[in-house]
């Protein structure tokens, strides 16, 4: 088994990267994120996104930082003021249609995951699953539901792989396709 730990504050940046790179061609941040300096958009989002989780969640990874995943509580606080106004900046345009966007509702007291990202040249040798089962074995310890969204099809068998069922799929007007998946309480 991959070893995999909770991240360190000194681990975000390397994270943030490896999320950025996983995501670049992803077709929810394409959506989301303006194309206008797309990359550094989207890295700072991440890094943004992370140090949330890891006030207020859990995030893994590998020891040498190839893979993240991050898990969020549902009583997680929203983003700061300011983090959230520096979001609302890097989606520019797009955060309108993100406002907007109905998507189903995750099951009563679930946790999110979040992200989870690989550097696509470590991708398929079992990071992802890695990152992943560590926070599952942290939240099934509390006993809760995780719940996730993906807008990736080949995600859908992953997420499988970790007892995630799909509850619906949504099209999002002139967006792509997002899977909505869930996992019972202690999987």
């Amino acid at each position: 088994m991959i070893p995999a730990r909770r991240a360190k504050d000194s681990d975000l940046q390397s994270a943030a990267k490896v999320l950025a790179v996983a995501f670049a061609d992803y077709p929810w941040t394409r959506w989301s994120i303006p194309a206008d300096g797309y990359a550094n958009r989207l890295e700072e989002l991440q890094r943004l996104y992370l140090a949330h989780a890891r006030a207020h969640g859990l995030v893994f990874v590998d020891e040498d930082v190839q893979s993240v995943s991050a898990f969020l509580p549902p009583d997680a606080p929203p983003l700061e003021a300011d983090v959230e106004e520096r979001v609302g900046s890097l989606h520019g345009d797009r955060l309108s249609a993100l406002m907007n966007l109905a998507l189903p509702a995750s099951p009563d007291g679930a946790w999110t995951l979040a992200t989870v990202g690989v550097l696509p040249g470590a991708q398929g040798g079992g990071l992802g699953s890695a990152v992943i089962a560590a926070g599952l074995r942290v939240i099934d310890g509390g006993s809760a539901p995780v719940a996730l969204e993906t807008s990736n099809e080949r995600n859908v068998r992953l997420y499988h792989r970790h007892g995630f069922s799909l509850d619906a799929t949504t099209s999002v007007p002139g967006g792509p396709l997002v899977y909505s998946m869930s996992r019972p309480a202690g999987g």
